[in-house]
């Protein structure tokens, strides 16, 4: 395949719009990204977007295939005691 081949796929032109005070563009559907927020940073002239990571632990844990596991069973264990 061309060079130029792989390039056409990995852009797009967009149009800019208003919206209040703010510029924004529409996503193509092809550069969709995961989650509810992302990352801007300007480097030179280029805007970069990336997908914002999770910021806690629980939207981690929330983010993740439940188990579907039997687990054995935990005896407990007799303590030995502690001289505090």
């Amino acid at each position: 395949m061309p060079k130029w081949r792989c390039l056409v796929s990995a852009q797009r032109r967009v149009k800019l719009f208003r919206n209040g005070r703010n510029q924004a563009l529409r996503i193509p559907r092809e550069f969709e990204l995961a989650g509810e927020e992302a990352i801007l940073r300007k480097e030179g002239e280029r805007l970069i977007i990336e997908p914002a990571p999770p910021r806690s632990l629980l939207a981690v844990l929330a983010s993740l295939e439940p188990l579907y596991e039997d687990f054995p069973p935990i005896t407990e264990l007799p303590t030995d005691p502690v001289d505090l």
